[in-house]
């Protein structure tokens, strides 16, 4: 039986008209890119003219967070404007059919097939990293044009013997693209970047994890880069013991231990960030040329943060703020002056701007979606209800990578490592100590927050998760014990 999705895109007239308000959307996702690795928002080295100017003409969100902290499940929180506990995809491939993938129901109100059925053309290009239970059937239904590019290598051999760089290829497949759409129908073009990952299995001395494209050879190379803000080993020190061996600590010794690590590494992950700032230059300049620019809406985030070094860490995967914080950027120029160039404070996740994308298509937003609509901040109201606090997780099953759930308030964040045994529990006071250093779980004054913290958690748990993903993964058991 045919899905609704389909059956929409079939019964579209060649004809359509479209909305004359219906804005393109260019929705820009950079990889382990934590919230403060932009030139806008205050590093004092790495340089982003690009993403500097679209944040300073439209609004950039100081408090940007993903709920979950990795690629995989990021991902797909984005396509499908839920939680890693609502669409039940943690992480990892294979498997016939697949363990734990992003349900066909979900990729029929995924955002890009909602706004192809509203007559959208839609691109996509670079890092999918999603197991989908339909395959590659969803990416065929999603978009009218794709082409997954991924690193492993980062430098992939043209039919010339060149070698061109992920991202090079990616802003290669946007442009051509951009120049084959008709001024007349809105698109979606979703840029997906392997930058700033690193190419985890070299690890030669030396080299710099972090290939870089080669339009930046030599930038920062007379750059020292300042030690992690959070290097004191205090920080490392009170850490469990589970965290201490986890994959955070085994990458930092891969790129971070050392001085000459660090240098070579940070100043390879600096070219990372203005090598792509470039890409998506080239990007904007093509909607320039094209008559586009002013009717184009430009979202820029990342699906995870990085520890790059702090708190003698490596990678994302946990519940501190470099692991959650990401970049968050709407630049819409059809928004009066006043509504733009402005940095704003409420809480942002990266699953609100699938239905942020949907209300600036006017389209209605799925009711299972568990994002918000950034629109009433962006056209400059102030909520008198929006979020105070949100739920964050990490459930990805790997022994390296300690699973948890909690809550990240307005001013406490709770998180509880329930595999341990017994569980391990953090509550931290984000007014009095920002830094994350104490951990006041085991305190008897903050008892009535720990209390109030962990039935919040209960609560989003059970309001976010949907039986459909129960009863896949339990008809999949069901199939295993068969066997």
């Amino acid at each position: 039986m045919k899905n609704i999705a389909t059956l929409l895109l079939a019964a579209l007239p060649c004809s359509l008209i479209y909305a004359a308000d219906q804005p393109n959307i260019l929705f820009i996702l950079a990889d382990d890119m934590r919230n403060d690795s932009m030139g806008c928002a205050g590093h004092p080295i790495i340089q982003t003219p690009v993403l500097d100017k679209l944040a300073n003409q439209g609004v950039r969100f100081e408090n940007g967070f993903v709920t979950t902290s990795i690629c995989m499940a990021s991902r797909a929180c984005i396509f499908t404007g839920m939680t890693e506990t609502g669409h039940g995809y943690t992480g990892g491939r294979g498997g016939n059919p697949p363990k734990n993938p992003v349900l066909v129901e979900d990729v029929d109100t995924s955002f890009p097939t909602l706004l192809r059925a509203d007559g959208y053309r839609t691109g996509f290009f670079g890092k999918q990293h999603v197991t989908f239970q339909e395959g590659k059937e969803a990416m065929d239904r999603m978009f009218d044009d794709y082409e997954v590019i991924f690193r492993r290598p980062f430098f992939k051999k043209q039919p010339d013997g060149s070698l061109r760089h992920t991202a090079e290829l990616i802003g290669d497949r946007s442009v051509e693209f951009l120049q084959k759409q008709d001024s007349k129908e809105p698109f979606l073009l979703y840029m997906s970047f392997n930058i700033g990952h690193a190419e985890d299995g070299d690890k030669r001395p030396g080299i710099g994890h972090f290939p870089w494209p080669k339009a930046v050879d030599g930038m920062y190379e007379d750059i020292q880069p300042d030690d992690p803000r959070l290097s004191d080993p205090k920080f490392f020190d009170v850490l469990p013991e589970f965290l201490q061996d986890s994959m955070n600590r085994k990458r930092f010794y891969w790129r971070w231990d050392t001085l000459e690590k660090y240098t070579i590494n940070m100043r390879a992950y600096f070219r990372m960030m203005t090598g792509m700032d470039r890409v998506i230059g080239r990007v904007v300049e093509t909607l320039e040329k094209k008559g586009m620019v002013d009717n184009t809406v430009i979202i820029f985030t990342a699906d995870n943060g990085y520890y790059m070094g702090d708190r003698g860490l490596a990678g994302k995967w946990s519940h501190f703020e470099q692991s959650l914080r990401v970049p968050m950027i709407i630049y819409d120029p059809r928004q009066p002056v006043k509504n733009r160039r402005r940095v704003v404070d409420p809480m942002a996740l990266n699953i609100d701007l699938t239905a942020t994308m949907l209300e600036l298509a006017g389209l209605d937003i799925p009711d299972k979606y568990q994002g918000w609509s950034l629109m009433p901040i962006l056209e400059g109201e102030k909520p008198a209800d929006w979020r105070s606090d949100f739920y964050c997780e990490h459930l990805l099953n790997t022994q390296s990578i300690p699973k948890w759930r909690g809550v990240r308030g307005t001013r406490y964040t709770y998180a509880k490592y329930f595999e341990q045994k017994p569980p391990f529990e953090f509550l931290h006071d984000l007014e009095k100590d920002p830094d994350q250093y104490q951990n006041l779980a085991t305190s008897p004054e903050y008892a009535d927050i720990l209390k109030s913290m962990r039935q919040k958690t209960l609560d989003y748990e059970k309001a976010y998760t949907r039986p459909q993903v129960q009863a896949y993964k339990q008809e999949l058991a069901a199939q295993a014990e068969k066997k």
